[in-house]
């Protein structure tokens, strides 16, 4: 009676190399692809630590989101829909070509650094408080590959002077560049830890602009701040600027100013020293990382990134925002009309 047994044999060993090859595409990652995913919105207040503290109100608070971002595995690259809100990624687009993963994440990590110290300035301030900022120059936060400043520029360079002239922010660095046709040529003076270099650099033309001179870099703002009084942010391995505006609403609801006026609402946007609201990546994600932690609403920074929020709300209330005080005011008006 062997041959009967025979079919449950082949039976049960099919099933295990199908078995088998669900696991291997479950947990081996394509190489190439990377996953971005919801996070689900968290509370900002257990994270932040401020001198002088006050009771936060209660029930609301303010929540900040992340994205989940690693290789996608065989079987997410072939099905990534097995996951809600999944978005498949180049490599390339997360790690350019000659940033390694390493280089990327403490870029990452310390571009948090940096929005929680802007955060908690602008908050200060907005209370009043005198808080000291010397802006230092143009931070070079990443370098774009086959560019002209990837062969002499390297991450966290200061551009302290362009041309001659002084440079104290992004912003007069970038007016220096407007000054110049594609295929000229800029001379930067570059801070770089104890020693300052010489830099020359032959522009080339923005593919998306023509006419404009670009060098191939992201900047931030290089700044020393001193804040009047202690504020520690404890976000752990989270990378990134995006929570800067959530920190700095939530610095302010623990110094004692009902921020969040009884609502539980979730923030995204970066931050700069004099208070706008910088768009971010991610929102999709982000949007319905709000939605699971069923928050009363969500500030997103306003234009592409609201509307990228508002297609996947799926009824959780969008709040646009462009600077920190605007963000104030909304939040008063949406729990007036919460609570009407």
């Amino acid at each position: 009676m062997a041959w009967l047994r025979s079919p449950v044999r082949l039976t049960a060993v099919g099933l295990f190399l199908l078995a088998v090859v669900a696991g291997v595409l479950f947990v081996v990652p394509s190489g190439d692809t990377y996953i971005v995913l919801p996070d689900r919105a968290r509370p900002v207040e257990p994270l932040v630590e401020v001198q002088g503290a006050k009771t936060p109100h209660a029930p609301g608070g303010i929540y900040f989101v992340d994205v989940i971002v690693r290789k996608a595995t065989l079987l997410e690259r072939l099905v990534p829909g097995i996951h809600e809100g999944a978005t498949l990624v180049d490599a390339e687009l997360i790690n350019p070509s000659g940033v390694s993963e390493r280089v990327r994440r403490r870029s990452s990590l310390h571009e948090m650094t940096r929005s929680q110290r802007a955060a908690a300035a602008v908050a200060l301030r907005s209370l009043g408080y005198r808080v000291r900022v010397r802006r230092s120059g143009a931070l070079i936060e990443e370098i774009v590959p086959g560019r002209p400043a990837a062969r002499k520029l390297k991450l966290d360079d200061v551009v302290v002077a362009a041309d001659g002239r002084r440079v104290r922010s992004p912003g007069e660095l970038r007016a220096v560049l407007r000054e110049h046709r594609p295929g000229d040529v800029v001379a930067l003076r570059v801070q770089r830890g104890s020693r300052t270099l010489r830099v020359t650099l032959r522009t080339i033309e923005d593919p998306q602009e023509p006419g404009r001179a670009l060098i191939g870099v992201l900047v931030d703002q290089a700044a020393v701040i001193r804040l009047p009084r202690r504020i520690e942010i404890d976000s752990g391995n989270i990378g990134g600027p995006s929570a800067g505006l959530a920190f700095a609403l939530d610095v302010l609801e623990e110094l004692g100013r009902n921020v969040d006026h009884g609502l539980r609402v979730a923030v995204t946007g970066g931050i700069d020293l004099d208070g706008h609201v910088l768009p971010v990546g991610g929102l999709k994600q982000k949007t319905i990382g709000a939605r699971k932690a069923q928050v009363d609403a969500f500030i997103v920074p306003a234009g592409e990134n609201a509307a990228e929020a508002r297609a996947n709300a799926d009824g959780l209330p969008i709040l646009p925002v462009r600077s920190f005080q605007q963000a104030l005011r909304v939040m008063a008006t949406a729990a007036k009309n919460h609570n009407s």
